[in-house]
């Protein structure tokens, strides 16, 4: 299916469903398929982002992944408050990517389509280009007290945040499962590969063969699948752990490792492996969280990782890599004819 498609039906979601939303203010397309041509080809790995503005200050908890029509979407519900502002949206790099261009699906005030136009307008000024900020608040969130995957979680967001910061550099794509593939092409775009070696250093996947990466696949599949049936707490990333996310979750990654590229795998299979663990800590039996305990504890020994120190000292590298990556993302936006000081 081509985005073109997958972006219509998208649409006729939202023609039917919202009138039966309370408070429903409008919705627009965001993340990567934003950023993708109406002919291209959308992956059967990918989902297609809708939110759907509502009036009220406190919106509940978003839908998340569904399929409609063949089309997997991804539905968020944003409050009207978080989008008051061009301004708001443009110190918000996640958020103003869903403005840079045309992507209102529908707008009964108007209001989406002035705050788009004023977004697209400022979106490549040198003073909305920033992400450091994201990568400091996971990596100062590193809790001694917390359980494991919290700790984790601080510190792979943490590294990874350091992609986002090149690519909003570079007026890309900040993606979130590809954020490492989109790296490597932006790098080699403006003659710093050797970069490259080093963000994934941080990781601490560097030397990782393909054949270590895809052992992990298979515990982290049982794992996943077994989350995926037991998730009942209201985390904000309950529908990343579900049946209709398999595809981008698990075979995903599998496209990765068979593409050669294990190395820009391992980020999703982190992060997604430490959700796993963190629905179990909430939803599972004791037996449970000990039957997928080694696997989770071997696939962060190849990266490095068997003790607090071990992830403290990790963050403490992030932290002090930072500055090399800011005077990187300089030198992109110096080069990049589309930043506008």
């Amino acid at each position: 299916m081509i985005v073109k498609q997958a972006r219509e039906a998208a649409r006729r979601w939202v023609d039917e469903a919202r009138d039966k939303i309370p408070g429903f203010h409008g919705a627009y397309f965001a993340g990567s398929a934003n950023w993708l041509p109406d002919d291209a080809e959308l992956s059967a790995s990918s989902d297609l982002d809708v939110v759907v503005v509502l009036a009220g200050p406190n919106p509940p908890p978003k839908p998340g992944k569904l399929i409609y029509q063949d089309v997997l979407l991804e539905v968020s519900y944003f409050s009207r408050e978080r989008l008051k502002s061009p301004e708001a949206v443009l110190s918000d790099y996640h958020l103003a990517g869903g403005f840079r261009t045309p992507s209102v699906i529908a707008d009964p005030s108007g209001e989406l389509t002035r705050l788009q136009a004023a977004v697209s307008e400022g979106y490549a000024e040198r003073r909305w280009v920033h992400a450091r900020d994201n990568a400091l608040r996971f990596l100062r969130s590193l809790d001694e007290a917390a359980p494991l995957h919290d700790q984790v979680n601080a510190w792979v967001f943490g590294a990874g945040v350091t992609t986002h910061v090149l690519l909003v550099a570079g007026l890309k794509n900040p993606t979130v499962r590809k954020r490492y593939l989109a790296t490597r092409a932006l790098l080699t775009e403006y003659g710093r590969l050797d970069f490259y070696e080093p963000l994934l250093d941080l990781l601490g996947c560097v030397q990782l063969s393909s054949g270590q990466v895809e052992q992990h696949l298979a515990p982290l599949t049982e794992a996943f699948d077994a989350a995926a049936a037991l998730v009942r707490s209201p985390v904000p990333f309950a529908s990343d752990i579900s049946v209709g996310a398999r595809p981008i979750a698990i075979d995903g990654s599998r496209e990765l490792i068979a593409r050669g590229l294990h190395r820009e795998a391992i980020f999703w299979i982190v992060v997604t492996y430490t959700r796993c663990r963190t629905v179990f800590a909430l939803d599972a039996p004791a037996e449970t969280q000990e039957r997928f305990e080694p696997g989770y504890r071997q696939l962060l020994g190849d990266l490095g990782i068997r003790s607090f120190d071990d992830l403290r000292r990790r963050c403490d590298d992030v932290l002090a890599f930072l500055p090399r990556v800011w005077e990187v993302a300089e030198e992109i936006m110096a080069a990049n004819p589309g930043i506008k000081e």
